[in-house]
């Protein structure tokens, strides 16, 4: 039976600060991981990897494009389904999965630099064109295809619930591939992300760390849409990023915050979903409460943070204003 079922909030934080105590004893093993356990350690590694890639994505100013990725990888799917699915529930080799979102990633980035440099047309609209006609193309296969097996509801807004510990295991080596890249190119990422003309002069390929900067974020969004879908992940790419934002300007410190801020989400968000399944009775999706969290720290950094905060921001201005009536 699952430890947690029926915890409110603050019960599901008591049963999961006791189990990580037997845990670290040793009592419990890898395979009796309950399904919120799982659906935290797997967010937690989603929002790692999305706020490590989000964060240089929003710099470049490359969000659009991370949203084209997210969401033409569903083509890839349905289209891996079709081909090599043989079972009626729709059960398939998440590898096979894995390799055609990689092959639809890297397709959407090919046509996009392909319009945009062959065609003389602004990034802006290449990206919203090909992100348009593949994931229109996605959305009508799905309808065409998968209608008995759920493929698009899960596919596009995620379902915590079918997570399994291959997910697990997928989404840490994300994780850790993510953040091995960062240590080791970081220097190369800050100089062509802030001033490519001077990464040029010193021979480093900017071109050579956007693609690889792409392959990084399809590789994040493949690892997410089992659990967040193709839709959700964006805000998990950038609103950490977004919030970490209004505390420091140093990309290093934001490179710290802004996976903290992911994480604290995906655990709050979580224990949420279970509390309002257990007081209300009421299945949400919790990839969606993530996200609303996310969006809630945002709002209140966005209000009250002690640097940037509109609600300080303006009392300091009313101050000044005040202090310069009396001076005249």
């Amino acid at each position: 039976m699952n430890p947690y079922w029926g915890k409110d909030f603050f019960g599901f934080f008591g049963t999961l600060f006791k189990r990580m105590g037997e845990w670290i004893v040793g009592m419990h093993s890898f395979s009796e991981l309950a399904s919120d356990e799982l659906q935290v350690l797997i967010l937690g590694l989603i929002a790692f990897s999305c706020s490590l890639v989000g964060a240089f994505l929003v710099l470049r100013r490359m969000t659009m494009l991370a949203n084209s990725l997210s969401h033409t990888i569903l083509l890839g799917i349905v289209i891996a389904f079709f081909f090599f699915s043989g079972s009626p529930d729709g059960i398939m080799d998440l590898k096979i999965l894995t390799i055609a979102s990689f092959l639809t990633a890297g397709m959407t980035t090919l046509l996009t630099q392909w319009l945009t440099k062959g065609f003389k047309i602004q990034e802006d609209a290449s990206i919203g064109l090909i992100f348009s006609t593949l994931f229109a193309l996605g959305i009508t296969f799905v309808t065409l295809f998968t209608r008995n097996v759920h493929l698009g509801t899960e596919f596009v807004m995620g379902n915590v619930d079918v997570l399994q510990p291959s997910d697990l295991k997928l989404n840490f080596l994300l994780a850790a591939f993510n953040f091995v890249l960062l240590v080791l190119f970081y220097k190369e990422y800050l100089i062509t992300t802030l001033d490519a003309p001077f990464s040029k002069s010193l021979g480093i390929s900017s071109s050579w760390f956007h693609y690889l900067l792409m392959f990084q974020t399809a590789a994040t969004a493949i690892g997410a849409f089992r659990a967040v879908g193709v839709i959700l992940v964006l805000a998990f790419l950038v609103a950490p990023y977004l919030t970490a934002r209004f505390f420091s300007d140093r990309l290093s410190t934001l490179l710290i915050l802004s996976p903290c801020i992911g994480i604290g989400s995906s655990i709050i968000g979580v224990a949420l979903s279970r509390h309002i399944l257990s007081v209300y009775q009421a299945p949400l999706s919790t990839g969606g409460i993530v996200v609303c969290v996310l969006i809630t720290f945002f709002l209140l950094a966005f209000l009250f943070s002690p640097k940037r905060g509109f609600v300080w921001e303006q009392i300091y201005i009313q101050l000044r204003r005040r202090r310069s009536m009396e001076c005249s």
